[in-house]
């Protein structure tokens, strides 16, 4: 009867000790390190991104078929008629994202895009060399734009400079594979939360106070770490996705060892290692 005590009370201190609780899985839980402003709002922290070294651009120059900045067209950026209107617009055809393959990518930037190279330099037919490396997509295209006037009249073209909207790569364990791989949202701004909602969340897992981002900087990689459990994580700049951030998912230890992913799992486990130990105990016993 006492060696049933001790089991049980061992067993039921593992189930204690090993459950994950609400504090664990919910995301950006009240804290008083918050910083709001006077109107109670949450102030915007986004970084804003600065091209480096390989990025892929994406350039067009609209204008009118026979305007004065005609010879710009390209195959990336020829006209297309619209029958809606009956008018002819500058316009790329639609990017065909590469998927299947698992390469990565889009196929068509890839191809015919503007390629930041070793200098930091894009090369654009009809204008030159224009220095990309550490500047923004809204000074480059300023610097296109200024460029073009020179040659043409003013306000007969329009530039139009961007990245395939924001690409960012998720990495985890063989519990988070569903989310894993390489994510392309074509928006102007992505939250982590975001990021994650577009991809089903998190599972029980994932070590939500453990998340490590890479970030991609013209200088070099930043690292760091933020807790998904803290509401103070919305005044980091790292709340915010950049194009390029690399998102790491931990799993939580106690998970590795069977432990901790549901109440059920955590009592089978602990069950199965009493058994099996009180097993080996008795087999000595009776040598």
């Amino acid at each position: 009867m006492k060696n049933k005590v001790v089991l049980f009370l061992i067993a039921l201190s593992l189930m204690v000790t090993s459950c994950i609780s609400t504090k664990d899985v919910r995301y950006l839980q009240p804290n008083e390190s918050l910083v709001i402003n006077e109107e109670g709002l949450v102030p915007y922290n986004i970084p804003i991104y600065r091209v480096t070294k390989n990025d892929m651009l994406t350039l067009n120059i609209v204008t009118t078929p026979k305007g004065d900045a005609a010879q710009f067209y390209s195959t990336l950026n020829a006209p297309i008629n619209n029958p809606a209107t009956g008018g002819v617009q500058g316009a790329r055809p639609a990017n065909v994202t590469s998927t299947g393959n698992n390469s990565g990518g889009n196929t068509n930037i890839y191809f015919n895009g503007l390629r930041v190279d070793s200098k930091g330099d894009i090369n654009i037919f009809g204008i030159g060399f224009v220095k990309a490396e550490g500047r923004t997509i809204e000074d480059i295209a300023q610097e296109i734009q200024n460029r073009v006037n020179e040659n043409f009249l003013e306000g007969k073209s329009e530039v139009r400079l961007n990245t395939d909207g924001i690409t960012y790569y998720i990495l985890g364990d063989v519990e988070t594979v569903g989310i894993t791989g390489e994510k392309i949202t074509h928006k102007n701004t992505l939250t982590i939360t975001e990021a994650l909602a577009i991809n089903g969340g998190l599972n029980r897992t994932v070590d939500r106070t453990n998340v490590v981002i890479h970030r991609k900087l013209p200088e070099g990689i930043k690292i760091a770490k933020i807790d998904l459990t803290r509401e103070d994580l919305m005044n980091s700049p790292y709340y915010w996705v950049q194009n390029g951030d690399e998102i790491y998912l931990n799993t939580r230890s106690k998970n590795l060892n069977g432990f901790g992913k549901d109440p059920v799992q955590t009592l089978t486990t602990g069950v199965s290692v009493l058994t099996t130990a009180l097993s080996i105990y008795l087999i000595l016993t009776r040598l």
